[in-house]
């Protein structure tokens, strides 16, 4: 009986052996699956958290572009300075201006309003504008022209553009006087009267001598700068000044190799798309190379006279150039005049608010080199 009871002890001993196994093994598969269930939910949670915060990047993105669009350009940028070669805004950006250049003011004065400029910046996403005030032709500056007058319309376009927190550059467009030191001191007292005017502007660019030519020398140009360029700085000591260069603004390879020992200076170049082609952005790529700041404060898409038919090739490898090295350029010209060059149809006169239909083939081109940015 002992051994009856022995065996059946180990039997019970066995089987209550098996049954704990059984049990732990149970626990054991139950623990598993509770931690791969843990962890797969640790995962759930992680991409439902990397979700959320992808899901407020694109929110934050999204709410940034609107108030990008919603911003003025110089609520965007505000004051401009010349860094390391390019035009640069307050935030250490490269900023790349576009826009359109008055006519003569003296003969066109109708499109210097604000419907005008605001038509150009909405419909057109221009940021810039240039008031071209003539010196020495019929009605000029400094030519018989009413003075108080256009320099009153120069105040008013720059009170427009500031306004709509656009760029606006003044512009002392000397032409037939190919030497700016023909007008020189005229130069002096406007340049002066304009810096203290918009001593509170910092949209504010100044033009100084639209195109130099007739054999004037850079050193000679330069000579000139010296003596402007200090005047502005009595009021503006950190605006950025625009420098013409010889031949209608198209040697700047010159001005390139003795440059104007001031910072915010930048050095103009003018094309005409018809006429003016590799060797100009030739001439271009060599002040680039060289650190010089360039600004292309006028061009157009025909031949050099502002008239005859549009060279499309040419003014698209232009536009491309220009991009692809960030420069500034500013389209000549508002106005309804009978040539190539104008933007707005002869036919047309309405100041503002321009359909295509108002619009020349040259307007149309530029309209859409712009308003795709």
């Amino acid at each position: 009986m002992k051994k009856v009871g022995s065996y059946a002890l180990l039997i019970s001993m066995l089987s209550g052996c098996s049954q704990q196994n059984t049990v732990n093994q149970t626990e054991s598969e139950v623990s598993e699956a509770q931690m791969q269930e843990n962890s797969e939910n640790i995962e759930t949670e992680k991409m439902q958290d990397t979700e959320k915060i992808q899901n407020t990047e694109k929110i934050q993105d999204t709410e940034k572009n609107e108030n990008r669009e919603k911003l003025s350009p110089f609520e965007m940028h505000g004051a401009l300075h010349v860094e390391n070669g390019k035009l640069t805004d307050q935030h250490g950006d490269v900023v790349q201006l576009y826009g359109m250049s008055t006519h003569g003011i003296a003969w066109f004065p109708q499109y210097v309003n604000p419907d005008a400029f605001r038509t150009l910046r909405d419909d057109w996403n221009t940021n810039c504008i240039r008031l071209a005030m003539y010196t020495a032709e019929d009605g000029g500056y400094c030519s018989g022209g009413d003075k108080e007058q256009l320099k009153q319309l120069v105040k008013d376009g720059v009170s427009y553009a500031t306004d709509l927190g656009m760029y606006v550059i003044v512009d002392w467009h000397i032409l037939s006087d190919g030497d700016p030191n023909q007008n020189k001191d005229e130069a002096i007292a406007f340049f002066k009267e304009m810096a203290e005017t918009f001593v509170n502007n910092d949209n504010v660019l100044y033009e100084i001598c639209n195109e130099p030519n007739g054999g004037t020398s850079w050193e000679s140009i330069k000579a000139y700068a010296e003596e402007i360029i200090p005047v502005i700085r009595e009021k503006k000591p950190d605006a950025v000044i625009l420098v013409g260069t010889p031949t209608w603004s198209q040697e700047i390879d010159k001005a390139a190799e003795s440059p104007l020992e001031d910072k915010n200076v930048m050095y103009t170049l003018h094309f005409y798309a018809g006429t003016h082609k590799e060797n100009i952005r030739n001439k271009i790529s060599t002040a680039l190379n060289a650190g010089v700041p360039v600004f292309i404060s006028e061009c157009s898409i025909c031949d050099a006279s502002g008239n005859g038919g549009i060279d499309y090739a040419s003014a698209n490898e232009w536009l491309e150039f220009m991009n692809s090295n960030q420069l500034s350029f500013i389209a000549w010209s508002l106005s309804n005049k009978a040539e190539t060059s104008a933007l707005i149809s002869s036919g047309c006169s309405a100041k503002s608010g321009w359909s295509d239909g108002d619009l020349s083939e040259t307007g149309r081109w530029f309209k859409s080199a712009i308003s795709g940015r």
